[in-house]
C-alpha cells in the first residue's frame, strides 16, 4: 500500500467515526442548520420579505415562509439574473444548476460557495466511509464518472451548466490524477461519440471505481463487453471494487447490471440532487439511505396522502414516522426556502433517520384514484422478473383510460433482454404485486372499474433510441417510470414489438 492510500485510508476511519456520531445527533443537527439558515439568510432580500428576523422557532417560520415550487421561486431566480445581490442568500450563488421542470420549463436552481462544498464533502464521505467498512483501495487506480458536460454557460452573471458537469470544476486536488474521463472527451456533445471516446480512454486502465446513473453505465459497460470479447466488466477491470449510482432506483437495473459486472464489485447508492445532497447508503448491508442533516440542509415533510393540503401538515424531522410516504421539502444554505424538490421518500429507520426514494410526486398514476407510485411498480418488476427469470431493459408504465374494448387499464411498456413468452402469466403476477401492494388498486380491480394490467413489449434500444430522438440521450437524463397521462406512451407505441 503506498503512503497516499495509507493517509486515506485512516482518514476514511475518521470519517466513518464522524458519520457515526452525526448519525446520532440528527434531530440537534436540524435545529443547529435551522438556526444558521435563519441568520445568515435574515439579510436577503427573501429573509426580510418573510420576516426572518423575527423567527425563533420552526412554528414561527411556517407562518412566515410558505412551501414553494420553482414557479414561486422564480421572481427571486429573476432578479439574481439580473445582476443583484443578496437576493435569497448573502451575495451572488457561484453557479446556476440548470435542470428541466415539468411545468416551468428550464429551472436555474442556485448553487453559493457553501452549498457546492457540502455537496462535494458529503460525496467524498460517503466513499470514504465505504472503504473504512470494506478496506477496498480505490485511490490507487483510476475513478470515472459518467456526467453532462462540464462546458459552462452564462445566466446573466451566473456560470450555469447541469449539475454533474459543474462537479467536474470542484473535484478537489487529491483526486484529480485518479480522474476519468479527460476534460476534452467530458466535452463532447454527442453521448454516442462521448462514449465511444470514453471507452477508448478507460481501455487498459486500472479502474477502482466506476459512477453514473444505471441505464447509461449499462451502455458503457455493454461497449465495452462488445469491443473486447470479455464476458464481465470484471474480467476488463479485475481491480475495479465500487459502482456509484443515483438518480434512479437501482432495482429494476440489478439484474442486467450483475449479468455485466461479474462478482466481486460492490455498489453504493446516493441520493444527490441538484438543490443539495439529501442521503447515501452508510451501510453496506443496509438499502437505506442516511440522511444528510448536518450539510446545509433542513429538511420538512408533508404525508403523501396530505399533499393538498400540505401547509396544515408539514412537519420536521422530529415529527416522521416510518412507512409514509412524504414529500420532502428543503431550505439550504444555496438559499432555497421549504422548496419542493418533487420526490416521495419513505423512513425506513428513525435511529438512525434512513429513507428510501419512493417515487416522485409529479410521477404516480391516479386515473381512477389508486394513486400507484413508482416504488410499487419497481418492487413488483423486481419481484416478478426474479422468480420468472427474465431481465428487464427499462419499463415505464401509463393508464390506458379509453381502450378500444373492455374496460380500462396500467399499459406497462417493457423492452426485455429476452422477451418472455409467457407475458400473459407475467402480467397477471405483476397484477398481483401491485394488488398487494395498494389497497385502493385492488378495490379497482375486485370493482372491476379496471382490469389487469397489459405489457406492450419494445424493441431492442427502444428507449435509448426514444431518449435520443428527443435529444436527451446520456448524462444524467432518464425515463419517468410512471406518468398519468398517454403522452409518453404514444411515442414508445412507435418502437412496440
Amino acid at each position: 500500500m503506498g503512503l497516499k492510500s495509507f493517509v486515506i485510508g485512516q482518514y476514511a476511519h475518521y470519517i466513518r467515526s464522524k458519520i457515526k456520531r452525526q448519525a446520532k445527533n440528527a434531530l440537534i443537527d436540524q435545529q443547529a442548520q435551522f438556526s444558521n439558515l435563519i441568520s445568515k439568510g435574515k439579510i436577503a432580500s427573501f429573509g426580510k420579505d418573510h420576516h426572518l428576523d423575527e423567527v425563533r422557532s420552526y412554528e414561527e417560520y411556517k407562518q412566515r415562509v410558505p412551501i414553494r415550487d420553482y414557479e414561486a421561486l422564480r421572481p427571486y431566480v429573476d432578479k439574481i439574473i439580473q445582476g443583484e445581490s443578496d437576493v435569497l442568500w448573502p451575495g451572488k450563488p457561484k453557479y446556476f444548476a440548470k435542470t428541466s421542470g415539468t411545468t416551468s420549463g428550464v429551472k436555474y436552481i442556485p448553487i453559493t460557495n457553501e452549498s457546492i462544498k457540502s455537496q462535494i464533502n458529503t460525496a467524498r464521505n460517503a466513499i470514504l466511509n465505504f472503504v473504512s467498512q470494506t478496506g477496498a483501495n480505490l485511490f490507487s487506480g483510476k475513478m470515472i464518472f459518467l456526467s453532462g458536460s462540464p462546458v459552462l454557460n452564462t445566466e446573466g452573471p451566473i456560470a450555469t451548466g447541469r449539475l454533474s458537469g459543474i462537479v467536474n470544476h470542484e473535484i478537489p486536488v487529491w483526486a484529480n490524477s485518479n480522474k476519468l474521463p479527460s476534460y476534452e472527451t467530458n466535452c463532447t456533445e454527442e453521448w454516442e461519440d462521448k462514449l465511444d471516446h470514453i471507452v477508448n480512454e478507460t481501455l487498459g486502465q486500472e479502474m477502482s471505481l466506476i459512477s453514473g446513473i444505471p441505464p447509461w453505465v449499462q451502455m458503457y459497460y455493454e461497449k465495452l463487453i462488445e469491443r473486447t470479447g470479455k464476458k464481465y466488466i470484471n474480467d476488463i477491470f479485475p481491480n475495479l471494487k465500487l459502482f456509484v449510482h443515483g438518480g434512479v432506483n437501482y432495482k429494476p437495473y440489478k439484474r442486467t447490471m450483475e449479468s455485466l459486472m461479474g462478482s466481486g464489485i460492490y455498489t453504493l447508492e446516493t441520493y444527490p440532487a441538484s438543490e443539495g445532497f439529501i442521503a447515501y447508503q452508510d451501510d453496506m448491508d443496509d438499502e437505506g439511505l442516511l440522511l444528510n442533516t448536518s450539510a446545509g440542509l433542513f429538511f420538512e415533510f408533508v404525508p403523501v396522502n396530505k399533499i393538498n393540503d400540505a401547509e396544515s401538515h408539514r412537519i420536521s424531522l422530529a415529527e416522521v414516522d416510518v412507512d409514509i410516504d412524504y414529500a420532502i421539502y428543503i431550505s439550504s444554505d444555496a438559499g432555497l426556502w421549504s422548496y419542493d424538490i418533487g420526490d416521495m421518500v419513505r423512513f425506513t429507520s428513525l435511529d438512525p433517520y434512513k429513507i428510501v426514494v419512493s417515487g416522485r410526486t409529479k410521477h404516480f398514476i391516479s386515473a381512477f384514484g389508486e394513486h400507484v407510485i413508482s416504488k410499487e411498480v419497481e418492487d413488483a418488476m423486481e419481484i416478478v422478473s426474479k422468480d420468472h427469470d427474465f431481465t428487464v431493459v427499462d419499463f415505464t408504465v401509463a393508464p390506458q383510460v379509453s381502450p378500444q374494448s373492455g374496460l380500462p387499464y396500467h399499459e406497462w411498456f417493457v423492452e426485455f433482454v429476452n422477451t418472455p413468452d409467457n407475458l400473459t402469466e407475467i402480467e397477471i403476477k405483476l397484477d398481483e404485486e401491485i394488488i398487494r401492494q395498494n389497497i385502493y388498486y385492488r378495490d379497482l380491480i375486485t370493482g372491476n372499474i379496471i382490469q389487469t394490467l397489459k405489457i406492450t413489449p419494445l424493441k431492442k434500444n427502444a428507449f435509448r433510441d426514444y431518449m435520443q430522438s428527443i435529444g436527451k440521450l446520456g448524462g444524467q437524463n432518464k425515463v419517468p417510470r410512471l406518468k398519468n397521462d398517454r403522452q409518453l406512451a404514444k411515442e414508445l407505441k412507435k418502437y412496440a414489438i
